[in-house]
């Protein structure tokens, strides 16, 4: 029917999950750590994802944080806290739908079906990899080098470059970065943002702006060239 990858480190539910939803039909990879779903979330390109969000090495969210970086597979998180806070959390973080443990196979079948209906018209997924000229933005691995050296950024300096390279060689105004990577409430806060801007041609050795160009009282573009 579809191919599901399952992310928790319970190996008792990993082997429960891997022969219920092969037994519905399912082509099911099964990994223990969060590292691991980010990687096969890239290169095995799986329909639905069923994350645990107490992983061993990443924070569930995080990992939630990171595919939608590049990807809108449905992720349906499985967690045994149920407090509200920790599901709306999930949920603004990118997840589709959030199921408490313990649960029955006949209502995640019923969810993963739902997330397939849901992605239904979704628009094609962006490479895992984004290349601008000299700058690579691995989004899995949260690693950017330019013209093959890494490059050392914070988690939003990332983001920042992330985006602006998604959408290389277009204007992204101040707002719609603002908005993305800080959320609604910071879409006025462009002041906060030429500080991070600034603080990414430090590190890219691009002190006069010829690979991010400014618009000045618009935004920027990363250079594609």
């Amino acid at each position: 029917m579809s191919r599901v990858l399952v992310v928790d480190d319970d190996p008792g539910l990993r082997r429960a999950l891997r022969l219920g939803l092969t037994a519905g039909g399912h082509d099911v990879v099964a990994v223990a750590t969060g590292e691991e779903g980010l990687a096969h979330a890239a290169m095995g390109r799986p329909e639905v994802v069923i994350l645990d969000l107490g992983l061993p090495d990443l924070d569930g969210l995080d990992v939630v944080g990171r595919i939608r970086g590049w990807s809108d597979v449905p992720i349906v998180v499985l967690s045994a806290a149920g407090s509200e806070a920790r599901k709306v959390s999930a949920l603004d973080c990118g997840a589709d739908d959030y199921v408490t443990k313990p649960f029955g196979m006949a209502e995640l079948e019923a969810r993963i079906r739902a997330a397939l209906r849901h992605r239904a018209g979704r628009p094609e997924q962006a490479p895992p990899v984004l290349e601008a000229g000299p700058i690579r933005v691995d989004l899995v691995h949260h690693e950017a080098h330019l013209r093959g050296r890494p490059v050392e950024l914070t988690s939003k300096e990332f983001d920042v470059l992330a985006f602006l390279a998604r959408h290389a060689g277009r204007t992204c105004t101040h707002e719609m970065i603002l908005v993305s990577v800080w959320g609604r409430g910071y879409g006025r806060e462009a002041q906060y943002l030429h500080a991070y801007v600034h603080r990414l041609r430090q590190k890219l050795g691009d002190a006069n702006g010829a690979l991010i160009r400014t618009l000045p009282g618009i935004g920027y573009v990363l250079g594609a060239d």
